[in-house]
């Protein structure tokens, strides 16, 4: 949870998935223990290797575009398993913009059945956290989220706190694969290493696959990969749309290639261009409710 009309200004579209991206130089392996577990091979996609130095600026400059401002979005999480009975979770808000670290997200979730309304903050950058809270600024402190929560899912789906803050953008252990064809446009092609702290959390997740435009360096595709090559879960960029003369994402699928259950992103409003106040991603914050933008300046967002 979108190639089909992309324009010169996609180059600076974003939501949260698209916007929190960052990715360093290649380096060797966390430590001796982690070369020692499976490593899937680089599938180089032209003859020869790659020029690694190009890959890497291209992701440099891929780390620097998002959404030009500050902004807010109104969203749901269609839920659709392979079987049973689809559902739709609406009410979920996201304030997102940048700072010193990188680009920042504060998410709040609504109470379903079965799991109670959340707030999350969500920093990427070269030293992102995640800090969570319920949504009773009287019962529930804020804090920095239980590593062993990161994959956890929330609001009833399959989306987790991994997927909202895509920590393997900034991953430092890549291989720059080349050019392959993704949704009908090519896409430069990057395998991305785990480093030990995930592999502690998370064994069976042995890379990630992730695929940028080639004209307009935006998120295509990412693919988290297992052993022996085999996909875990697919993060897709479906759709675009166009709001204030810039492109946005507005629909992203998640899908779990093991039950194949999906649940997809979809944005219903978004306020671009706005100014928050830089106490809006203080994790002190997540306690206390935040109002939205008048109604007036929320584009609704047709399917």
């Amino acid at each position: 949870m979108y190639l089909a009309s992309l324009r010169t200004s996609h180059s600076r579209q974003a939501t949260f998935f698209a916007c929190l991206v960052v990715f360093s130089a290649l380096t060797p392996l966390d430590s001796w223990g982690q070369s020692k577990r499976y490593r899937p091979p680089a599938r180089y996609v032209q003859f020869g290797q790659p020029d690694q130095a190009e890959g890497r600026k291209i992701l440099e400059n891929f780390r620097l575009q998002g959404i030009s401002g500050d902004y807010f979005l109104e969203f749901e999480l269609h839920v659709l398993p392979r079987r049973g009975e689809t559902h739709v979770v609406k009410g979920g808000r996201l304030w997102g913009g940048r700072n010193e670290i990188g680009p920042v997200s504060r998410v709040e979730l609504p109470a379903v059945e079965g799991a109670s309304a959340r707030r999350l903050l969500v920093q990427n950058g070269a030293t992102g956290s995640v800090w969570i809270s319920g949504t009773a600024a009287t019962s529930t402190l804020p804090g920095a989220l239980d590593p062993s929560a990161l994959f956890t899912p929330l609001a009833g789906t399959d989306l987790t706190a991994f997927d909202l803050q895509m920590p393997f953008l900034y991953w430092n252990d890549f291989v720059f694969e080349g050019v392959a064809p993704v949704r009908g446009r090519p896409a430069h092609v990057f395998l991305v290493y785990p480093p030990a702290d995930i592999v502690a959390l998370k064994p069976e997740l042995t890379g990630v696959r992730v695929y940028l435009d080639t004209q307009f360096g935006a998120l295509v595709q990412a693919q988290q990969i297992g052993t022996e090559e085999r996909v875990l879960k697919s993060i897709t960029v479906l759709d675009l749309k166009k709001v204030d003369d810039q492109w946005m994402v507005k629909t992203i699928d998640l899908r779990d290639e093991a039950t194949r259950n999906k649940t997809q992103f979809v944005v219903t409003g978004a306020a671009l261009g706005l100014d928050f106040s830089g106490a809006l991603f203080d994790s002190a914050a997540l306690g206390s409710a935040i109002t939205p933008p008048p109604a007036e300046r929320i584009h609704r967002l047709s399917q």
